[in-house]
């Protein structure tokens, strides 16, 4: 692999090979970047791309594709008001039938005023097409405005229903991909511009990271396309800040050791082949644990999370590629003074006095056990906020600004049965049919039951059923698990998804976490060529975890106020933190264990610290800002995710790659690479004939 590596390092940088590489990358990005801009087409946009595979919601939502050729949706408008709604307002419910009636599906009929008991509001059902979102968003907007023009004075209006939800969702879904990417193209140029003070080399990194971003995208939807890829616009938008994060990330290491080799070496493309050896397996191992650690959530059962761990493997891989093939490239095409105005020079020094880090390495070999005891104890503090989150968010939480949707929804719990403009969905066999309705009926917590429909060969019976709770409600979901205890038909609607995705939720976190924690466990020993070395990064990592879980928790409730944490969280936030928080530990011991070889173990971690604290650290602050950029998006669950990141890397930046994991090395001691080579030296420099050699070392460093 190293032979291999050193063949292939020597292309980019090369004097004919540097052309030949962004020839190519070129040819690439001129010949996908069509496909590039269709990944929206491939996009699964159905409720069953954010439930679990197989479960009984997704066959509901599957079977009820037989009772029509167009899927039907239902809007439903409601007129309310503080007092007893006066005719005025029944004349002007009535009257916006006739516009409504313009927009109803083929075959399909607006469902008069239906007045509540309590005589203060009134609820049009209007049925939509929904076989294209777009149209229904359009014809959502129209009704909101007939709804709300020359309303009665104190007559408030709002269109919420399963169709509304849906035009809610696509619009932000819609500016998502757009606004992420300007977001974090922009932090990421501000923060490079910071880093390198130069008013040049930050352009080199967005330009391999455009490079990177083109052909993820197409490949992204080739493989949706023909290889059955899931892709939802939540997984979609993640992927660019992925491939935004890791490539800068990667980006930050080559170039620091390319700015080292040029003090060194006067030709410049002799420093970026050795900058490339030295530096690329690091970034191989990095990728290839995010990829990995990623991968694991194929085995998840919720079909959003799969989506998320396999689109986020092809971004990662890109981004690895596109670092070491096309922005060395960029870099030795153009020369030293991309660096401007601190272009490095031959023969000088490239560190200059004793850095920031070595400072910190010496407080903490001064007393390692009390810095990592310290260390453990401030995220100890923040892992126990964890403990209160309150898991689950109901649908009127879902976004940060309530959409009119949610509203209506609000409305109609407040005069209505709350399930009425969202009932759960019953699919019985024909013959069965009066039977599930009975049961349905004496179900506790059901309201009404209604026959909505057969299936057009006859076999299936469609049955709506109103349930007394909202929809994401305890109450609701209790009565759907009672609905498919007491009948063999099959219970969907919104009611049976939110129990469903819970459940599933449960099981994957048994399932992933434990399979993730292996697989990097084993990265880490092959890598590491030790045991109690990763086994010890590994429990770093998922202390930080929970510190940062317990961190946002105590944002999440009293900052951002949100009523809850998403069910998604616990499971994705686990393995973005694990696969990329590993990440710096493997830049760190690499170094480590190569100075250790040479210098000793005690020296060797200082040493270590000292010479890769600046790049990682930059390299931290980056990928937390990026991810950070969730934060301020209107959907929920991806703020939360953005924010639990976003803490967990910085967290990971600052305390525990340079606190906690370097005073751990020291308290142990040798032991610490126990059972390999240098557990035996006693902490002494393993002699010439028991090292890896010059060149393994030099593979090997950061």
């Amino acid at each position: 692999m190293r032979a291999w590596l050193e063949r292939k390092a020597a292309v980019p940088g090369g004097r004919r090979g540097k052309w030949l590489v962004l020839a190519a990358w070129l040819i690439a990005a001129m010949a996908l970047g069509s496909l590039a801009g269709k990944l929206g087409e491939v996009q699964d946009t159905s409720a069953n791309a954010f439930l679990p595979r197989g479960a009984e919601s997704a066959q509901v939502n599957t079977e009820l594709e037989r009772f029509r050729t167009d899927e039907v949706l239902p809007a439903v408008v409601v007129y309310s008001s503080s007092t007893t709604l006066t005719d005025a307002a029944r004349t002007k419910a009535e009257g916006d039938i006739g516009a409504f009636a313009k927009l109803v599906a083929k075959g399909e009929k607006v469902v008069p005023p239906l007045a509540s008991t309590d005589g203060k509001a009134l609820m049009v059902v209007v049925p939509l097409e929904s076989e294209d979102q777009e149209v229904v968003a359009d014809k959502i907007k129209e009704m909101r405005e007939v709804a709300a023009a020359n309303a009665p004075p104190g007559v408030d209006t709002e269109v919420g229903g399963p169709a509304a939800g849906l035009a809610d969702a696509f619009t932000v879904f819609g500016e998502l991909d757009g606004t992420l990417m300007m977001a974090t193209g922009t932090i990421v140029i501000i923060l490079l511009l910071v880093t390198y003070r130069s008013p040049v080399l930050w352009l080199f990194p967005i330009l391999a990271v455009g490079f990177s971003s083109v052909l993820t995208q197409a490949a992204t939807y080739l493989l949706a396309k023909y290889a059955d890829l899931p892709v939802d616009p939540q997984s979609g938008g993640v992927l660019m800040v992925l491939v935004f994060g890791v490539g800068t990330d990667y980006a930050l290491l080559l170039i620091a050791r390319y700015r080292e080799e040029l003090h060194v070496q006067e030709d410049k493309h002799l420093a970026m082949q050795t900058a490339l050896r030295r530096s690329g397996p690091a970034i191989l191992a990095s990728a290839g644990t995010i990829a990995v650690g990623l991968a694991c959530l194929a085995f998840a059962d919720i079909n959003s999370s799969r989506s998320m761990g396999l689109v986020g493997v092809v971004g990662v891989l890109f981004a690895f590629v596109a670092m070491v093939t096309a922005l060395p490239a960029l870099l030795v095409v153009c020369g030293r003074w991309v660096f401007w105005p601190f272009v490095p020079r031959f023969g000088t020094p490239a560190h200059k006095g004793r850095t920031v880090w070595g400072r910190i390495g010496d407080a903490v070999a001064r007393r390692p056990r009390t810095a990592w005891l310290g260390s453990l104890a401030v995220t100890a503090v923040l892992a126990i906020s964890a403990l209160g989150a309150n898991m689950g968010l109901s649908q009127a939480d879902w976004f940060a600004d309530k959409p009119g949707s949610v509203v209506a929804q609000e409305r109609i719990s407040a005069h209505f049965p709350s399930g009425a403009a969202d009932p759960a969905v019953v699919i019985a066999k024909k013959a069965d049919a009066a039977q599930a309705q009975k049961a349905a009926e004496g179900t506790e917590g059901v309201v009404e039951v209604k026959v909505a429909g057969d299936s057009p060969d006859g076999s299936l019976t469609q049955l709506s059923v109103v349930l007394k709770g909202t929809p994401d409600s305890a109450e609701a979901k209790d009565a759907v698990a009672a609905l498919r205890d007491g009948t063999d038909a099959l219970v969907g609607g919104t009611a049976a998804q939110t129990l469903d995705k819970e459940n599933a939720t449960e099981r994957d976190l048994g399932v992933v976490v434990p399979l993730v924690l292996l697989v990097v466990l084993l990265v880490l020993i092959w890598l590491l060529k030790a045991v109690v070395a990763p086994v010890v990064l590994l429990a770093t990592v998922v202390v930080s975890y929970f510190a940062a879980f317990g961190a946002s928790n105590l944002l999440f409730e009293h900052v951002f106020e949100y009523s809850g944490v998403d069910w998604s969280i616990p499971l994705l936030g686990f393995v973005f933190l694990v696969a990329l928080g590993i990440d710096y530990n493997i830049f760190l011991m690499h170094r480590v264990k190569e100075e250790a070889a040479v210098h000793g173990h005690a020296k060797g971690v200082l040493t270590g610290l000292s010479s890769t604290g600046g790049v990682i650290t930059s390299a931290g602050i980056v990928l937390a800002a990026t991810f950070a950029v969730f934060a301020g998006l209107p959907l929920v669950s991806m703020a939360q995710m953005g924010v639990v990141v976003g803490i967990g890397v910085l967290l990971d930046t600052f305390l525990v790659r340079t606190v906690l994991v370097p005073a751990l090395a020291l308290e142990l001691g040798s032991r610490f690479w126990w059972p390999g080579a240098l557990s035996k030296s006693g902490g002494a420099p393993l002699p010439a004939q028991g090292r890896a050699g010059d060149t393994d070392r030099e593979l090997n460093r950061v």
